[in-house]
């Protein structure tokens, strides 16, 4: 059997368009021709930045592309907003607002797009929602089958970044951390800076969790943007080849 290079990356290969369970009724998948490529992260991982370079790439070089991301559904973004400016939603409830926008997106941006030919940008995806369910304590078989709607994307990378510098870099984009991002409705710590540390970690942990099982791929992000840019741009590369 010929040896790969030791250097050269290899991507994953979707073989045939799939839900991860029962999928959306009346959908063919045989007609989505586009790309999924999800970029997923914390805040502070460098996502959105990565998500724009790469669509002025992907453009400059002839693929129309589409973005979506969290809480950008006509349907229930601007709900799901002034929700969480209370502080008060319990855990399922929130669970449920993140998961009517996903369905949305999924039937009014992202299968249209896919049917188009585009290749649609994901600034994350099912998986930040169901890592962040898993650490408040929500059952995995559950979430499952709330997220069976979902298309597997083609390629899923998601950057890691050690929790301290996440928190670093937020305090330089922000001033300030977020009460969610946080975790502050775990009661993990009444300091915001310990329970952001704290949570984060465990987002880590849920991460890897979900890893096993949807095997997206890891990469470091606690690098330059460029560097990581590249890496994202030779993986992304070899798929949309099909090598």
């Amino acid at each position: 059997m010929k040896k790969r290079p030791p250097h050269q990356i290899v991507v994953p290969r979707r073989t045939e368009r799939r839900f991860y369970g029962q999928g959306i009724p009346r959908i063919h998948l045989e007609d989505l021709a586009g790309k999924l490529i999800v970029v997923e992260g914390a805040d502070g991982s460098g996502r959105s930045t990565q998500i724009a370079r790469l669509v002025e790439w992907l453009e400059c070089s002839g693929h129309a592309t589409v973005q979506v991301g969290l809480k950008r559904s006509t349907l229930v973004s601007e709900e799901l907003e002034l929700a969480q400016q209370g502080n008060i939603l319990s855990h399922t409830t929130l669970s449920l607002f993140y998961a009517t926008d996903f369905a949305d997106q999924l039937e009014n941006a992202i299968v249209p797009a896919l049917k188009a030919g585009f290749i649609v940008l994901a600034d994350r995806y099912i998986y930040t929602l169901m890592a962040r369910d898993l650490v408040r304590g929500l059952e995995e078989p559950w979430l499952k089958n709330l997220y069976g709607i979902a298309l597997e994307p083609d390629g899923v990378f998601y950057l890691n970044v050690p929790p301290a510098e996440l928190v670093q870099r937020s305090l330089a984009k922000y001033a300030a951390l977020d009460y969610w991002e946080s975790g502050m409705d775990l009661g993990l710590s009444r300091d915001m800076f310990d329970s952001f540390l704290k949570f984060q970690g465990l987002m880590q942990k849920a991460f890897k969790r979900l890893q096993t099982g949807y095997g997206f791929e890891i990469l470091d992000g606690d690098r330059s943007p460029d560097a990581v840019f590249e890496e994202l741009k030779q993986r992304i590369g070899h798929l949309l080849a099909g090598d």
